[in-house]
């Protein structure tokens, strides 16, 4: 998969690009957040084996600081990865479509996840504010729990902005299949797919010198 992010044409659709780069610089910075946390709890990982076995005196609280953090790094890049068609899909089906069916069906398959995104944006939001109206904290250092589980629905809600911006750029598709996709995940073959990588990893200069 690659995501589109220029249209040509008079029917451009200006507002939904700057839209669209807008909500691409918050999905990078939760990327980056949900990045770091990975390195900084690999970091802390490496202290609390050193500490143990050499000088007896572990992290304090590890467990419940890599508990809370899970939510960061499970959650941080999920909107990122949906932009950038990083998810893992079956197209098996929708491989074999072109034109407009193809759009229908990634419109229709986009509403259905920003449907369930809502309700577990509902679910994880209630779990939040008991959270917060109880006090509830972790075992050992008694960590507030409520930061970690606000993570979620703000992480959710984000995704749920993309997919509605995605279900928007099909939505034009549906329209006019003849327009060209902007911001929105499309189907690349083998070949397409490979010299994407090759690009990605070298360079568009590496990719001219073999062509020649």
């Amino acid at each position: 998969m690659i995501t589109r992010g220029t249209a040509a044409g008079p029917d451009r659709p200006e507002t939904y690009i700057r839209f669209d780069g807008a909500l691409g610089v918050v999905e990078n910075i939760f990327n980056l957040i949900a990045a770091a946390s990975v390195l900084i709890l690999m970091l802390m990982a490496v202290a609390q084996i050193l500490g143990r076995l050499v000088f007896n005196m572990p992290v304090p609280g590890f467990i419940d600081i890599t508990e809370q953090a899970m939510a960061v790094f499970a959650f941080g890049g999920v909107a990122y990865c949906q932009r950038v068609g990083g998810h893992i899909r079956m197209e098996i089906l929708l491989g074999k479509l072109s034109g407009r069916p193809l759009w229908i069906a990634e419109f229709l398959g986009v509403l259905l996840i920003a449907g369930t995104v809502l309700l577990l944006i509902w679910g994880s939001w209630y779990h939040f504010d008991r959270s917060w109206s109880l006090g509830d904290s972790t075992m050992d250092i008694r960590l507030p729990t409520w930061p970690s589980k606000l993570v979620i629905p703000v992480a959710l809600g984000l995704l749920f902005l993309r997919l509605l911006m995605q279900a928007y750029g099909y939505l034009r598709l549906v329209i006019d299949p003849n327009r060209e996709p902007v911001a929105v995940p499309v189907i690349e073959d083998v070949t397409a797919h490979a010299q994407h990588e090759i690009e990605e990893a070298f360079g568009d200069d590496a990719v001219a010198g073999e062509t020649k």
